[in-house]
């Protein structure tokens, strides 16, 4: 499988090869038909993809996939999107959760702006998940950072009444960054009080990284947002 991708002029992403192991190549062979979605599809109907009518949470940059599938066992009562365009990260996902037998997760490999556009309807998603992005620290880079003012307008409309907006990073100026962009858009309100970041949330794991990060002695900031009715 090739990420899929439309012309774009500025990317919030590298599309990263990397090396792709010999179990996740046999994962897109086995399991992609059961877990893939494709830009191709269209409009996403969850009701009809997962075979019945639960909270949908989207995740955009799962990574390897380890947390996303921890919170899918998790929430059996949600179902889970994710989308990212590594493709040994989407191998690791879908061979992982076929071979636990997960049915409430489905993967997007494709350009997350593609996806949200092309594919999910407004007020149809219960929680968006956004966790560690690349913070693109040089200033020159900062416009590339995913979390900008047209991007969060976006999510809020594919956001229900009473839906949450979920974002964690490691990176302080990123954290300060976001809750500049999340505290001036008008229809959410901070779950923690004005510019104030909130406590780690029992469904977000804690990952690998994050506890490398806190041994070395690195902060997390998690930001949670709700849509107002």
């Amino acid at each position: 499988m090739k990420p899929e991708y439309k012309k774009k002029s500025i990317r919030s992403y590298v599309i990263r090869g990397g090396r792709i192991t010999v179990g996740q190549k046999k994962a897109f062979d086995s399991y992609w038909p059961q877990f893939g979605l494709s830009l191709f599809d269209g409009p996403l109907i969850a009701q009809d993809t997962f075979g019945r009518q639960a909270p949908v949470v989207l995740e955009i940059g799962f990574g390897m996939g380890d947390s996303l599938l921890q919170m899918a066992q998790a929430e059996a009562d949600k179902d889970f999107i994710g989308i990212e365009v590594h493709p040994p990260g989407v191998g690791a996902l879908i061979n992982n959760a076929g071979k636990q037998e997960v049915s409430n997760l489905r993967v997007y490999m494709a350009d997350a702006i593609d996806v949200l556009e092309d594919c999910i309807a407004d007020a149809s998603l219960d929680r968006f998940q956004l966790y560690f992005p690349d913070p693109w620290h040089k200033k020159k880079h900062n416009k590339r950072r995913i979390v900008q003012p047209a991007f969060v307008q976006n999510i809020l409309s594919k956001l229900k009444p009473g839906g949450m907006i979920h974002m964690a990073t490691d990176w302080e100026p990123y954290a300060e960054h976001m809750m500049e962009v999340l505290s001036a858009t008008e229809g959410i309100e901070n779950c923690a009080g004005e510019y104030q970041y909130s406590p780690r949330p029992d469904h977000r794991p804690i990952t690998k990284f994050e506890k490398r990060g806190e041994r070395l002695g690195h902060g997390v900031w998690d930001l949670l947002f709700v849509k107002s009715c």
